[in-house]
């Protein structure tokens, strides 16, 4: 299987799974993809959407390979779109989502975790802004998104360059939001899996919408989670927690 599935409570991972191709993305991966997500989307108890990779590779970008026999525009204006379709279902996704770079991400790679809501990245990942190498420019949303991301300026030069970065990098520039050690990474990993799920999916699409216009628009939202039974328990279970001590 190129995608292999795991399901905990609460969390779905799905890690894309061709090592001989350091998990280069194809139309294999796009079909499995699209079935995982047409299931994900139905499942209002999911609170978490996770994509990492297999054999310490994340993706290397499109698979040059199988969309190499792709020779006219037409047919590379079907590829990019299908794509585009993909991201943006996951970038819509009313639970939280997760890239977990577990190793080098190259190309479509990086564009690929910028419609995630999380990104975090293992202390080895390197990060290739290598396109351009083949005369392409990123055709999966990457320069629109990483311009929104890291600045106009900085895009522009990694394009150009061909830049390839390393985790700190990425951490400092705001491409990702944390960077794990190697030693412990899927102990850190696990740990904030789960701290991503603790509230349910009322609270998580209320955090992600994107019509809040002013500061106004989160009164009435605040005080129905203010009156509810579940903020009530955990407030009176930490008041007694802290009693006790």
């Amino acid at each position: 299987m190129s995608l292999i599935i795991k399901r905990e409570p609460f969390i779905t991972e799905a890690a894309i799974n061709r090592p001989e191709v350091m998990n280069a993305i194809n139309f294999d991966v796009m079909d499995q993809l699209e079935s995982l997500l047409d299931e994900l989307e139905k499942d209002e108890k999911l609170r978490l959407f996770v994509l990492t990779g297999t054999n310490n590779s994340f993706i290397s970008g499109g698979d040059l390979r199988e969309f190499h026999q792709i020779k006219d525009a037409e047919g590379a204006k079907e590829m990019t779109r299908r794509m585009i379709s993909i991201l943006e279902r996951i970038e819509n996704f009313p639970c939280w989502t997760l890239a977990a770079m577990n190793g080098p991400a190259y190309g479509g790679g990086w564009e690929t975790i910028l419609s995630f809501d999380f990104r975090i990245a293992i202390s080895t990942a390197a990060i290739g802004f290598t396109q351009g190498k083949f005369y392409l420019p990123p055709g999966w949303g990457g320069i629109t998104k990483l311009t929104e991301t890291v600045g106009r300026n900085r895009t522009l030069y990694w394009l150009a360059s061909q830049k390839i970065i390393d985790a700190k990098t990425a951490l400092q520039s705001g491409l990702i939001q944390d960077v794990f050690d190697s030693n412990d990474y899927e102990e850190k990993l696990a740990r904030l899996k789960k701290s991503l799920i603790k509230n349910d999916r009322k609270f998580i699409e209320y955090i992600k919408r994107r019509d809040l216009q002013n500061s106004q628009d989160e009164i009435e939202p605040f005080s129905t989670f203010w009156e509810s039974e579940e903020h009530l328990e955990r407030v009176e279970k930490f008041l007694s927690h802290r009693k006790e001590k």
